[in-house]
């Protein structure tokens, strides 16, 4: 590793863990959730920290993977030191499998009634501060442990150029001051991203006229329901060979601790499916610089907690970030399993979010069995849903191996029994 850093990777595998002593100060709650846009929201972020969920009704996040998928992922591996704040409780199968599998303590929900949460935790002595994954207008400012417009810029893309790490060239346009029309527009490919995309939502790869025209009808919906003011049209890195996502722990003394860098699994269109990670044989040196700069303009600006950054290298060897979150990541639970897994000698793992299996969780946790008890897979999320009279269950989950091969055999045998993806 780089001598100039003597980052270590963090030893434990919880939430609660790598944020303990941040928050020995007070009493910290993690609100587990996204703020949303829907119409199903009872807080929407309407006035000030806009977040792009979707430009209509019907294209909006679902509640289902705002407010309890997503969610239960991070419940999983939280730990016993931090409480999570949930507003749809995972089903007692769920909680019982962590339980036997993560080390999980169900005293560590704290429930909520999501049609007043915000207000209640507003007026509430039971928490001082709440971490969160965005800010939330109807929550009090002093509640939110990362200052709320800090916290909004930070997780803003047009924030990238001052990390002082290289990223794509890009411009900014406020659509106050700038009409569709009147924005400068490189040569194809290229890439026009919303300032607070959700989820891979208003990013958009422009290859040709009519993928700008329904990337300008998408603008002009956000600009219609009011949730937009800025965009960025990026140059498009070329000849890329790897997408990774890198994440770390920066603590209230500018300390940093590494907890994993994935390889990123998306579809064509850019849509995050999940990552891949090689715990014993990712060198993580090669991102040291780029972690440092990111990491003392996150202390700088006063923020404390994990970051992930979006990079692609190209087959010249050059790094590129092209995002970088403030928060807790989609596969931060996939890294924290790090110590876990290599005690059983499997050093690769692949998080997906887009698992499914016909029937019931607990005939599927009965089915799935011996794979769950060697950790072959890791269940982080389950939900039931019923299609057409047939009741089926969408799992995000962990597939593991001592090496790549052995994982997708193991997902192999997996499909066999039923285990379905859409990667």
């Amino acid at each position: 590793m780089d001598s100039k850093y003597n980052f270590q990777y963090f030893q434990g595998n919880s939430l609660s863990h790598l944020f303990a002593e941040d928050i020995a100060d007070a009493s910290y709650g993690f609100i587990l959730n996204y703020p949303a846009t829907a119409s199903w929201a009872a807080y929407p972020n309407q006035k000030k920290y806009f977040i792009q969920d979707g430009s209509s009704e019907a294209s909006k996040t679902s509640f289902d993977k705002i407010c309890q998928k997503e969610p239960w992922k991070n419940l999983a591996v939280l730990g016993d030191r931090l409480p999570g704040i949930v507003i749809i409780p995972p089903s007692k199968s769920l909680i019982e499998y962590w339980k036997e599998h993560l080390d999980f303590k169900d005293s560590n929900i704290e429930m909520m009634d999501c049609s007043t949460y915000l207000d209640d935790l507003s007026q509430s002595d039971r928490f001082n501060k709440l971490i969160t994954l965005f800010p939330f207008e109807r929550l009090k400012t002093e509640k939110h442990a990362i200052e709320p417009d800090t916290h909004y810029h930070l997780l803003s893309k047009v924030t990238l150029g001052e990390l002082g790490v290289q990223c794509p060239k890009y411009k900014t346009y406020n659509l106050h001051a700038y009409s569709l029309e009147d924005i400068e527009l490189p040569e194809f490919p290229y890439l026009i991203k919303t300032s607070h995309g959700l989820s891979g939502e208003g990013t958009y790869i422009i290859k040709s006229p009519s993928d700008l025209n329904y990337c300008f009808e998408e603008i002009r919906k956000y600009l219609k329901i009011k949730s937009l003011d800025t965009i960025i049209v990026s140059e498009f890195v070329k000849n890329e060979v790897q997408n990774y996502c890198v994440q770390f722990y920066v603590n209230k003394t500018g300390e940093i601790t590494l907890i994993g860098t994935t390889r990123q699994l998306v579809t064509p269109e850019g849509n995050y499916l999940g990552g891949l990670i090689d715990y014993r044989n990712t060198d993580m040196s090669k991102f040291f610089e780029m972690i440092a700069a990111i990491g003392r303009y996150a202390h700088k600006q006063g923020y404390f907690g994990t970051i992930g950054f979006d990079v692609l290298e190209d087959r010249d060897g050059q790094l590129y970030a092209i995002d970088a979150n403030f928060r807790v990541n989609g596969s931060t639970p996939l890294c924290l399993q790090r110590h876990t897994l290599l005690g059983l000698g499997k050093e690769v793992a692949k998080y997906s979010s887009d698992y499914r299996m016909e029937g019931t969780l607990d005939s599927i946790l009965v089915t799935l069995k011996p794979e769950l008890d060697r950790k072959d897979l890791i269940i982080l999320s389950a939900l039931e849903k019923v299609k057409y009279g047939k009741i089926y269950t969408e799992i995000y989950a962990i597939a593991t191996g001592e090496s790549l091969e052995e994982m997708q055999y193991v997902e192999q045998k997996l499909q066999d029994k039923g285990l379905q993806w859409l990667t």
